[in-house]
């Protein structure tokens, strides 16, 4: 055997290996004669550089120094999932599915839903190619270096296994690793860390991949996606995905009807707590593939599953005093402090009392005992008051009718839930909060500006406004706290690196009330520029699709305000882009304008999406249900009766996949 084959075949034993222990906690070698094999392999790798492979199972040590991590777009967006959190939500749900796909016999596959970090991984000719975290969905960070390092997830994969293809997964911390990192640290006289979730998370931004190596996470994987993938339900593509060496979690199981989905909950809401990682809840989707690209998605969520949460845990603590937080759309949130107290793996010393008719519905006092919960897991938030604890001299609260931070009266419009501080351009949180939701990550993403230096180029009279960033020099900030030269170049080297976010994050980045990410988007995509948009009337807004008259109203608000229109015009002149740049397609028409299409069904010659990539090309819009504003339907194999029904009884035209080409090709 020559010194090439040799390598290989320890590499592929190592694997092995790393596989019956990782995935199938089943070790057939100590860990003596483990380490002895991975040394023999690390010195023919560094005498024989010539045969390095990234994906050899020296790499999984680490020691790659990643400074920044790189934004990738994902080829395939990561949804949301909708939660409920009863059992009539479920048969909600499975009524809406029927309704979409006509009353067909339905199998659903059932998941325990894991409290970790969301990756996604592609594969490429049985090779780990790229890790890249959930991020918006749209996008996330590359952290290839580091998943690398995650004994669990395999470098090269065994069996049958499709040319190009990504897998999703949870990255996970198990309670045992968790809490042996905290004992460590607090051996030593660290702080240990708050969660299991939260560490994981962390993990993976770390910049040294070394560091993560030393870290005993794990990755369950629950999703395959891709093209001309070889199998046709979500069960046995977790299946496949077992054999070719993905840690895929045993405890899935197929459902034939909704009863057998209630019993797989009832049994996991019991026996949760014997799993050796965090879970809050059960993942159910609709099994079939088919069924699935004919429910289609939502703005935010796949129709064709939901995640049915498990009741939160509750406890009871002391209720020491209420603070008021200012927000920076100027909404008043009052905060609960608590006597510390453990819940659901962490501590909780805060909780929010959302708004004033929420304490008066609870009749919350200073001083009383109350109960608390994790809403979602996740966020603390009191339900109910012990009134048999209650002290005698307990006060009723008064809520405040003044700003905590600038002391203008506060407001409360008709219909809303929160009072607000109308001083928008005076009250310092407000300042702060609006620029550091500008300079955020989803909005205009400024590299080497955090929330705590907005809060001291404020506090130092440097900005009033998120335009006062463009004219920041070095030489103001350096005198500044905890500034470097070097930090001081970067601050204002990122602000310049700015002025090429795209069009869609400007207009989130400006803090419009009520106009998100997604609603920017749509925004943006509409009315292409910042001019034609200010210029909008209300009519026109709601007609923007998924636009209702309180978002209609909030942009026009937005752009009357004089102070508004004078920032604009300064982010202008500084080159911030307020314009869709289009990327020309040098086939793209406009044959298909005003057209919109909803496409359904399998297609030999075109996937689904390049069907609807097609249309939007040639200038048409792709619908995801059908309406009487729907001007064909592209049907393939196996149409979805209900859309065939609806598509039939208001007479929309229904044509197959050559009809499409032709219509196409036509001059």
């Amino acid at each position: 055997m020559n010194i090439q084959d040799s390598i290989q075949a320890l590499r592929d034993e190592l694997n092995v290996h790393n596989y019956n222990y990782y995935v199938l906690d089943n070790a057939t070698i100590s860990d003596y004669e483990f380490d002895l094999k991975l040394k023999q392999l690390q010195e023919l790798e560094e005498q024989h550089p010539e045969f390095f492979d990234e994906n050899s199972p020296t790499q999984r040590v680490g020691g790659t120094v990643t400074k920044n991590f790189q934004t990738v777009a994902h080829e395939y967006r990561m949804y949301s999932l909708d939660n409920s959190y009863s059992k009539e939500d479920l048969v909600d749900w499975e009524t809406r599915v029927q309704k979409v796909l006509g009353n067909v016999e339905l199998q659903y596959t059932c998941e325990l839903k894991y409290d970790g970090a969301s990756i996604s991984i592609t594969y490429e000719n049985g090779k780990l190619k790229r890790a890249v975290t959930r991020g918006d969905g749209f996008q996330g960070d590359d952290v290839t270096n580091n998943i690398k390092t995650i004994k669990s997830i395999p470098l090269q994969l065994k069996g049958n296994y499709p040319p190009v293809f990504a897998i999703r997964g949870e990255i996970i911390l198990p309670f045992a690793g968790f809490e042996k990192m905290n004992q460590d640290l607090i051996e030593i006289g660290e702080t240990p860390y708050s969660n299991p979730r939260n560490t994981a998370s962390g993990s993976l931004k770390l910049q040294d991949s070394a560091e993560v190596a030393k870290r005993p996470l794990e990755c369950l994987l629950y999703f395959v996606t891709g093209n001309n993938l070889p199998f046709s339900s979500q069960y046995e593509g977790l299946e496949l995905a077992r054999k070719w060496g993905f840690k895929v979690p045993v405890e899935a199981k197929l459902a034939n009807n909704l009863q057998e989905v209630f019993d797989f909950i009832d049994y996991w809401d019991v026996h949760r707590h014997e799993l050796p990682y965090e879970t809050d809840g059960v993942v159910i989707k609709v099994n079939s593939i088919q069924h699935q690209e004919e429910l289609g998605y939502t703005s935010k969520s796949p129709r064709w599953a939901i995640a049915y949460k498990f009741k939160s845990e509750q406890v009871s603590t002391k209720l020491n005093s209420i603070s008021y937080q200012v927000g920076r759309t100027g909404a008043i949130t009052p905060v609960a402090n608590l006597e510390p107290v453990q819940l659901a793996g962490t501590i909780v010393k805060r909780a929010s009392l959302h708004n004033a008719d929420q304490i008066e519905k609870l009749d919350i006092r200073i001083n009383d005992t109350v109960f608390v919960e994790k809403g979602g897991e996740i966020i603390p938030k009191i339900i109910a008051v012990d009134l048999t604890q209650r002290p005698a001299n307990a006060e009723p609260t008064k809520y405040i009718t003044h700003c905590p931070e600038c002391n203008t009266e506060l407001v409360r419009s008709e219909g809303e839930a929160n009072h607000y501080c109308p001083n928008f351009y005076g009250c310092p949180p407000q300042i702060i909060g609006r620029i550091q939701h500008y300079i955020s990550r989803k909005a205009m993403d400024i590299e080497g500006l955090g929330g705590e230096t907005v809060a001291l180029l404020f506090n130092n009279g440097l900005v009033h406004n998120y335009a006062d960033l463009y004219e920041l020099t070095v030489e103001q900030i350096l005198p500044l706290e905890r500034m470097a030269q070097k930090s001081a170049e970067n601050l204002v080297k990122g602000v310049e690196n700015s002025k090429k976010i795209p069009f869609e994050s400007v207009l989130f980045a400006l803090g419009i009330r009520f106009v998100g990410e997604t609603v920017a988007k749509k925004l943006a995509k509409h009315y292409k520029n910042i001019d034609a948009l200010s210029q909008a009337t209300l009519m026109d807004l709601v007609l923007v699709d998924e636009i209702g008259e309180r978002i209609a109203k909030s942009v026009i608000e937005f752009f009357e305000n004089d102070e508004n229109k004078r920032i604009i015009e300064r982010l202008k002149s500084y080159g911030v882009q307020f314009e869709i740049i289009e990327k020309i397609n040098p086939n793209a028409t406009t044959k298909f304008e005003g057209k919109t299409f909803v496409v359904s069904g399998v297609f030999s010659k075109f996937s689904r999406d390049d069907i609807k990539k097609t249309i939007e090309d040639n200038g048409g819009k792709v619908g995801s249900s059908i309406s009487a504003k729907t001007d064909f339907v592209v049907a393939g194999e196996n149409m979805g009766p209900a859309k065939l029904e609806k598509a039939n009884k208001l007479n929309i035209p229904i044509i197959s996949e050559d009809d499409f080409i032709t219509k196409l090709n036509e001059s």
